[in-house]
């Protein structure tokens, strides 16, 4: 027994150091490198950065979107999205605190991204003789009569609209007029306008849009307009036809919901519903809908007479920033 025990003792140091040389596993790992694997990287393109206009991106994740600007009208710019992968984290860039530019220093035709509204708006030379008409292809020509009528009147004009649009047509990727307001697909005058000018409904009459898409969209035209522009005037021109017992149909019938829609937010009215036939110029058009150049002039005159009688006029050096409305 001495002699066993004796032997035990002899082999057990022997034992243990096996079972250390043999080991439970790997050497832990250096610090570094356990920091390493410990938080998921940002995948490439994880990096926020400035969204367009309108788009429907958010910062972190679906569903958690940036905060807007201050005075944001909710159709502003968001930040963009965390790239794709598990547990992916966004990686905002820090501020470079630089200042935002003056807009006021920016050179006439800059394009300039309000922060209180997210989308790129247009400086202009004179902003307190520039109007704002929204149209479709009756307007969009350089020559076109409701832009030969403003410029009449005294107005510098700025011109956001498509042909083939309305209050509820929309023409390919270009929306209506108040999808295009609201997604950013017009550049609007930076600041304070004095007057703001509608003009349409021929589209809308062509494609079969009811009374109530017509008025429900211009009255949603005309609430966001005056949210943008709070301090400018507003008018509207209805849609060019030739009168109802001239084949004036549904168009002309536009022409008068759209001068009831008018009279309920107290807005100056041009209707030009019978115009064609009134003044004999359906004789001066180059397609069946559109005028040629004589008729544009012929419209523009008349037009300009319209407006001095509605009292519509660009103010005159010295004079008020707005028109004078009857």
């Amino acid at each position: 027994m001495r002699i066993a025990t004796a032997l035990y003792r002899a082999a057990m140091p022997m034992v243990i150091l096996g079972l250390i040389m043999s080991g439970c596993g790997q050497p832990p790992a250096s610090p570094n490198a356990a920091r390493a694997g410990s938080t998921a990287e940002a995948p490439s393109g994880a990096h926020s950065g400035a969204a367009k206009p309108g788009s429907d991106q958010s910062t972190g994740g679906p569903g958690t979107k940036a905060p807007r600007p201050a005075g944001s009208s909710g159709t502003g710019a968001k930040s963009g999205q965390a790239g794709p992968g598990a547990g992916a984290t966004a990686v905002v860039p820090a501020p470079t605190g630089r200042a935002l530019p003056n807009p006021g220093a920016l050179a006439p035709g800059s394009v300039y991204l309000n922060p209180a509204t997210g989308q790129n708006e247009v400086i202009v030379a004179d902003i307190r003789r520039t109007v704002l008409l929204i149209g479709d292809s009756q307007s969009e020509p350089s020559n076109s009569w409701p832009r030969a009528g403003l410029a009449a009147a005294g107005y510098k004009v700025v011109f956001c609209g498509k042909g083939g649009t309305g209050f509820v047509a929309a023409n390919g990727r270009f929306g209506n007029y108040i999808d295009a307001l609201n997604r950013g697909e017009w550049t609007l005058p930076y600041g304070s306008l004095p007057l703001v000018v509608i003009e349409g409904g021929g589209n809308d009459a062509g494609r079969g849009a009811t009374d109530s898409q017509i008025v429900t969209n211009a009255e949603r035209l005309i609430a966001a307009l005056k949210q943008r522009y709070p301090d400018a005037e507003m008018a509207m021109i209805g849609t060019l036809a030739k009168g109802a017992g001239h084949g004036g149909g549904r168009r002309t019938e536009v022409d008068a919901l759209l001068g009831t829609v008018a009279a309920k937010h107290s807005l100056p009215f041009v209707s030009v519903g019978d115009w064609l036939t009134r003044y004999d110029l359906a004789r001066n058009m180059a397609d069946g809908v559109h005028m040629d150049a004589q008729g544009h002039k012929a419209l523009g005159q008349l037009l300009a007479g319209r407006l001095a009688q509605l009292q519509i006029q660009a103010p005159q050096p010295g004079e008020g920033p707005g028109p004078q409305l009857g």
